[in-house]
């Protein structure tokens, strides 16, 4: 898959080269660990030299399929892959005109594929919701479920014919994030979808500021684990990655009441430099290669439920862009784009203490 950390890409089947391979990033890891110590600066400054971070990707507005997908049902009728990912943290809680406004309503267009990630889902069933919601225009193609972490994708009516070795793989952290039932690690669905190699992983990381290397080291290893046991030498790598979810990064360096004070005056451009994602990325420690929307939209948590006001309780958080949604493409032959044509949140969603995210993104193959 697509490794949040630099791997050889002569990676081959058998025990004993996983096990020495695996012995191998537990030593670049704890190197990593050591490099990314505040008081060793030179370390620090050559890793900013030689990490990109995330690449910011400024959406287009308007996607060229856009009046061709309004009109029919064919999802073969384009060259493009259009893709319409979600996420949201739902906060234990279940609102049904929540669930129709993420994936309902809001889909006036015809995706060629739905993805919903969720965390902190209640115990219901909320696959047979959502396919409730859209039996009228999509079908179940893949769910990944790990109790209250969950990730489904959806396809037109059909698509199951242009869908191939869909396969599901999942990776629970230790722990259970402090709740019973509520899991922290990650699910992920790979596909060929139209002979284009995907893969989908929905996580949930550590939560509280000071987690930040926690949160890396979850990151790498959930991106290692995924699909390990299950790799196949002669199947063609996987060509777009996304992942999403409630990674918890969070503000820092910024006291609550200064933030909040941003965002009322629309200046939440400011806090960017703030994101512990970006900046972890920019020092070269997740995500390597990795693209993401502007972060235009305000942060998605944390509110109090039913409102569109940051959280008021004794513990007062900072507000924070912890809900994610990220994609590269390891296209080694260079003959796929991808192109963003928003990244939002939804703001009019109350049902949760987090915002839901979503974006839209097309795959087009060079002629």
């Amino acid at each position: 898959m697509g490794n949040l950390i630099s791997s050889s890409s002569s990676d081959h089947a058998g025990k004993g080269y996983r096990n020495e391979r695996w012995r191998t990033w537990k030593k670049n890891s704890k190197v990593l660990s050591n490099k990314d110590k505040p008081n060793n600066k030179s370390s620090s400054s050559s890793r900013l030299q030689s990490h990109g971070g995330i690449k910011t990707i400024k959406p287009r507005n308007f996607c060229n399929d856009d009046e061709l997908r309004t009109t029919t049902d064919d999802s073969s009728s384009s060259d493009d892959i259009c893709i319409c990912v979600v996420t949201w943290n739902m906060n234990g809680k279940v609102c049904e005109e929540d669930l129709v406004e993420i994936v309902g309503n809001r889909n006036r267009r015809q995706f060629d594929l739905l993805v919903v990630g969720l965390q902190e889902v209640p115990r219901l069933n909320v696959s047979q919701l959502l396919q409730a919601t859209l039996l009228q225009s999509y079908m179940l193609l893949g769910e990944a479920i790990m109790q209250s972490l969950q990730l489904y994708v959806f396809g037109p009516k059909g698509s199951d014919s242009f869908t191939k070795e869909l396969k599901v793989d999942k990776y629970a952290v230790r722990g259970c994030g402090g709740v019973i039932g509520r899991k922290k690690g990650a699910v992920a669905i790979r596909l060929n979808y139209k002979s284009t190699q995907m893969m989908f992983v929905s996580c949930h990381l550590s939560a509280h500021t000071k987690k930040v290397e926690e949160r890396n080291w979850e990151c790498r290893h959930i991106s290692h684990s995924l699909f390990s046991k299950i790799w196949n030498p002669y199947e063609r790598p996987t060509q777009i990655t996304v992942w999403l979810g409630d990674l918890n990064y969070r503000l820092q360096g910024i006291h609550s009441h200064s933030a909040r004070n941003l965002i009322h005056r629309d200046l939440h451009k400011v806090l960017r430099k703030k994101d512990q994602l970006l900046q972890e990325a920019e020092r070269g420690h997740i995500f390597e290669g990795y693209c993401e929307g502007t972060l235009a939209f305000k942060p998605t948590y944390k509110y109090n439920v039913g409102t569109n006001t940051y959280d008021t309780s004794h513990k007062v958080r900072v507000p924070s862009w912890t809900d994610r949604i990220l994609f590269k493409i390891e296209d080694m032959n260079h003959d796929m784009d991808a192109t963003l044509h928003s990244y939002e949140s939804m703001d009019d969603i109350y049902g949760s203490d987090h915002k839901p995210v979503k974006a839209h993104l097309c795959l087009r193959r060079r002629s």
